[in-house]
């Protein structure tokens, strides 16, 4: 039986947002037309806007739909940096890195989080900031200390967008909570369709439109909204239960790693409940993946944005792992892994160990 342990690349779609997704089809309105049709649409899409922006402690008013977080993390980037120095940690996906010319990038410890000291020089330099870290880390799972961040960017009068891609799902998140200016969501990656996307702003914050088009999102985002993903990804979020989810999913990580005895990328911080990134010393990350493909188990080296082009991961090279960069996968367990996982890819990773033994 296939063992998908690839969910930060992409989550299992959930039941309620297939569900939403086929009902939405049937939807026949824009929601920007004042006609019958088009009012049934624009209560479906408030509805999915309320939905979102609620669970995440914002207003719907502030909840910009885009076409997923690369775009939602463009559209921060551009309307909310507008005459500011913007401020990356060196870890942040390429979605953040190659959003913008001009991005100053920071330091991370050896586990993976801010460097906390270097964020506050670079605050202190002088000019008004946006700084955007993420919440949690794709390939490692690490939780930036964002709380801190916050506090050093409200003390130098900087701006914080977050990318909770990885969080949003998997652990409680908050806006206010967190004290970050927005938050980018993805419906895909908390087991909503591929195709629908968000930026979710504190309310009293504006930003100007990357795509005007016909005015959409307040201004703030052209284009016909799609109606089916959007619909699909307010069930997806209204189905999240990481309360009981993510205990479960960690106690499987958690046996994962101590059978196989690895070095973990990031183990000394605080991560996601259903992440990790092992070292294989002397293997190449793209070997392992492709002998655990053979094998049944789809896992991962890197963002899946590279993923047809593997390479030491740049962000394991920023946490100082060297060589090692190039020989670590990351495992991602699904909000639907069984219970049986951890048992079946520790199997399927010693007998991978026991193959590349003897063919070396």
């Amino acid at each position: 039986m296939n063992l998908y342990l690839d969910a930060n690349a992409t989550e299992p779609l959930r039941p309620a947002a297939r569900q939403a997704v086929l009902e939405a089809l049937d939807c026949l309105g824009n929601p920007s037309s004042v006609h019958a049709e088009g009012r049934a649409a624009r209560q479906l899409l408030e509805r999915a806007r309320g939905t979102i922006a609620t669970r995440f402690g914002g207003r719907a008013r502030d909840l910009v739909f885009t076409a997923g977080a690369t775009e939602a993390n463009a559209l921060a980037l551009h309307g909310l940096g507008q005459g500011r120095r913007l401020l990356a940690g060196a870890t942040e996906h390429p979605a953040i890195l190659r959003a913008a010319p001009g991005i100053e990038t920071l330091p991370v410890l050896a586990d993976g989080t801010i460097d906390l000291a270097a964020l506050e020089r670079a605050l202190a330099q002088g000019g008004p900031a946006l700084l955007c870290l993420m919440a949690a880390h794709n390939e490692t799972g690490v939780l930036h200390p964002l709380a801190e961040a916050a506090a050093l960017c409200r003390a130098h009068g900087a701006l914080l967008h977050v990318d909770a891609v990885q969080m949003a799902g998997r652990l409680p998140l908050d806006l206010a909570a967190l004290g970050a200016d927005s938050l980018a969501l993805s419906a895909h990656k908390l087991g909503g369709p591929k195709g629908a996307g968000a930026l979710l702003l504190r309310p009293g914050l504006d930003l100007p439109a990357l795509l005007p088009g016909g005015g959409q999102e307040r201004g703030r985002r052209g284009g016909t909204e799609a109606l089916p993903a959007i619909a699909g990804f307010a069930a997806a979020v209204a189905a999240l239960d990481p309360e009981s989810e993510a205990p479960r999913l960690a106690a499987l990580r958690d046996r994962i790693e101590a059978a196989l005895g690895l070095e973990t990328a990031g183990a000394g911080a605080p991560r996601l409940p259903n992440t990790t990134c092992l070292v294989l010393p002397g293997v190449a990350a793209e070997t392992q993946v492709i002998a655990l493909d053979l094998a049944g188990a789809q896992v991962s080296a890197g963002a899946a944005c590279s993923s047809g082009k593997v390479a030491a991961s740049a962000a394991l090279l920023a946490m100082g792992l060297g060589e090692k960069a190039g020989h670590a996968i990351r495992v991602s367990l699904p909000w639907n892994a069984p219970d049986d996982a951890a048992e079946r890819f520790i199997a399927l990773h010693r007998a991978m160990q026991q193959r590349l033994a003897r063919r070396g």
